[in-house]
């Protein structure tokens, strides 16, 4: 080999290694990026009870005799149906200050498990991709979210199942506690990017972990 062929190699070497060098750290900024996003829970809208909506209610005194009796013949049917869209406020930090470049993230996927009062009650997914802009302000990432409260919480009585709903409603003495968990999967131009563990979403503080 002569000593031209070892310089132009080295030279290929060099560029190369350049190459890996700036690609890697492009990808440590990208994933820098995802792990800075933030979620929060931030109440339901438009909950009802087996098709009863409960807007306007603050106990179970509120609720007529032809609501209350569509409540106590569909548990007598062994169900009780909540509907709801449980609101996830999403944070973008990444507005391009303290060194991280300013980037939009687009949520492909956002892959869940709701858990009220340490009982999982339904998992599921986003319908659609989302993309929450990189301005440091809160989007709003709305979840449809129906199951069976009678089924879910088999060993309670009708008054019990209704104050969770009420308090699910934010309103009411059911004293729901609620938990969101989830692995979100964020499109980057390296591919789709998944988060490594589930991240807890509560509604007292902003959690990206």
């Amino acid at each position: 080999m002569t000593k031209r062929t070892v310089t132009q190699f080295t030279g290929i070497i060099l560029a190369v290694s350049s190459l890996l060098l700036l690609e890697s750290c492009s990808v440590y900024k990208t994933l820098a990026n995802i792990g800075r996003l933030q979620y929060k829970l931030s109440g339901t809208s438009g909950i009802a009870v087996a098709g009863v909506s409960l807007t306007g209610k603050n106990s179970i005194s509120d609720f007529n005799a032809r609501e209350i009796i569509s409540f106590t013949a569909s548990v007598a049917q062994g169900n009780l149906p909540i509907t709801f869209i449980l609101n996830v406020d999403a944070k973008n930090p990444n507005t391009g200050g303290g060194g991280y470049p300013r980037t939009n993230a687009s949520i492909e996927g956002f892959p869940y498990r709701l858990v009220i009062n340490g009982t999982q009650v339904i998992s599921g997914d986003i319908a659609s991709s989302f993309t929450i802009p990189g301005t440091g302000e809160t989007s709003v990432i709305p979840l449809s979210v129906s199951f069976d409260l009678v089924k879910v919480f088999q060993s309670k009585s009708y008054e019990s199942l209704i104050n969770i709903a009420l308090s699910l409603a934010g309103v009411g003495s059911g004293g729901a506690s609620v938990e969101l968990f989830a692995r979100p999967s964020i499109r980057t131009e390296f591919g789709s990017m998944t988060a490594p563990d589930e991240i807890r979403i509560i509604d007292t503080q902003f959690s990206d972990r």
